[in-house]
């Protein structure tokens, strides 16, 4: 019997030492996203004028895939040096023009 609870405390101590090292991965890797999210704030918060960050923020809410797709490729622009001024309103308006999906219009027809 000694032995089987030997083996049982064995088995327990392996299965904590695993959750732990688990543990330890997850918090890295929202360390990690945490400090990705700031520089990419930090990075918006250089190329957008003020209204421009509010508009793109408040899309973030309605529409979080189209928001990020655009603060990617701000971003991407920005660190390549293609951005030569701040982004304004206007001109965030026209790049969600010119990415935000074309919605269908339904149409309801009476027979």
């Amino acid at each position: 019997m000694d032995e089987l609870e030997e083996i049982r405390r064995r088995k327990l101590m392996e299965l904590q030492a695993q959750r732990q090292r688990e543990l330890e991965e997850l918090q890295r890797q929202q360390e990690m996203q945490k400090q990705i999210e700031m520089q990419k704030k930090a990075i918006l918060r250089a190329i957008l004028e003020p209204e421009a960050r509010e508009r793109l923020s408040r899309l973030k809410l309605a529409h979080p895939e189209i928001a990020e797709s655009v603060e990617n490729q701000l971003i991407m622009l920005a660190q390549s040096g293609r951005l030569n001024q701040r982004i304004t309103d206007e001109m965030l308006v026209e790049i969600l023009r010119k990415v935000a999906p074309k919605r269908r219009e339904t149409k309801i027809i009476r027979k």
